[in-house]
């Protein structure tokens, strides 16, 4: 496996990712491999790890009380999610910019959540000798106004019935 080890700037440049607001973020399978179920008739049928991938994103509010999550959808081989950050919870989340590019996790920083999600979903793989990779990295989005949230929610809700034409749906079409 490809080790990421350049200095390019993933987030957007100068912002505090721990700061109050609403994130639309995607997290893919390594090579976009279906580990987490299949479509079925336009809904989503969860195989064991995708259980498990979704039972992690449920508990992400147990681990980080500042954090909410709102519309999401456990696809064959990625994750969408609108994560919450409560500013009002919000404590011991310094700001940081780094000018290299690549920053340390910032507690209940949004790099620090999907990194909880993505090792214990992959720690329950290695335990149970279950075949499962990460994509590197994650796409994030922070979500501007309520027009957005509310378009970004039927992007979500609408995912399953809309995978045939899904940029990250990695199967054939025509099997």
């Amino acid at each position: 496996m490809k080790k990421y080890k350049d200095k390019k700037q993933y987030r957007l440049k100068g912002y505090d990712y721990s700061q109050g607001g609403f994130y639309f973020i995607t997290i893919c399978t390594n090579n976009r491999e279906c580990f987490f179920g299949k479509i079925v008739n336009g809904k989503m049928k969860l195989s064991e790890i995708g259980l498990i991938a979704d039972k992690f994103w449920q508990e992400i509010p147990d681990r980080f009380p500042v954090m909410k999550i709102d519309e999401y959808i456990v696809m064959p081989n990625h994750v969408h999610g609108i994560i919450i950050i409560n500013a009002d919870q919000r404590r011991n989340a310094p700001w940081r910019v780094s000018t290299l590019g690549i920053q340390p996790l910032i507690k209940n920083s949004l790099s620090s959540v999907v990194n909880h999600f993505k090792g214990n979903t992959k720690r329950y793989c290695n335990k149970n000798n279950l075949e499962f990779v990460w994509q590197p990295r994650f796409h994030d989005h922070i979500i501007r106004d309520e027009g957005e949230l509310y378009r970004i929610r039927q992007y979500i809700v609408n995912n399953p019935s809309k995978w045939g034409s899904d940029r990250n749906n990695s199967v054939d079409l025509f099997m």
